[in-house]
């Protein structure tokens, strides 16, 4: 009974997110941990300090244990577990979560909601490229072609051509102009 409750409460989170306009922020990056997709059912996520799956409650979990199992389940396809995972931070100015809150409304087809929270995310922290990247990908998936280079000029302002993310970007803006 107790767990069902939990589940319907992480629900609810989720179904608020397709009404909420993007106010926070996400960070820096941190080794994350994929136990939460290899070894949790869904609706949990892995506690580090536990070391063992539980259902996310506000409070119960430190922002790096929400980052890790939030980035865990947006990279794994699970957009809406992320977002109902990363909801659960602290702190609501944080980069990293707000990249991936961006990422898995992005990838849920909520484009218009990911690109609140990419901007959000480089409004705290301009030299964060990894939301960069993400955001110029949504900006091609809008059809924004000159956004997209926009954010490829400004990763390569911050890091130079040989970075990961003008890497990936640069390749992206190339796939979007041939097809």
């Amino acid at each position: 009974m107790h767990k069902r409750m939990l589940i319907q409460a992480a629900t609810a989170l989720v179904a608020l997110q397709f009404f909420a306009v993007p106010v926070f922020s996400a960070g820096s990056s941190s080794g994350g941990s994929d136990e939460t997709v290899t070894q949790c059912k869904k609706g949990e996520v892995w506690d580090k300090k536990k070391k063992k799956c539980v259902v996310p409650q506000e409070g119960m979990l430190d922002d790096d244990s929400i980052y890790d199992a939030g980035h865990a389940l947006a990279m794994d396809g699970r957009y809406d577990e992320a977002i109902a995972v990363l909801t659960l931070a602290a702190n609501k100015q944080d980069p990293r979560i707000l990249n991936y809150l961006g990422y898995s409304h992005r990838h849920s087809g909520r484009v218009t909601v990911g690109l609140g929270y990419y901007e959000e995310a480089l409004r705290i922290d301009p030299n964060y490229t990894l939301v960069r990247e993400y955001l110029g990908e949504a900006h091609l998936q809008i059809g924004d072609l000159a956004g997209a280079q926009q954010q490829l000029m400004e990763i390569e302002k911050r890091t130079g051509k040989g970075s990961r993310e003008y890497g990936m970007l640069s390749e992206q803006i190339d796939h979007f102009m041939r097809s």
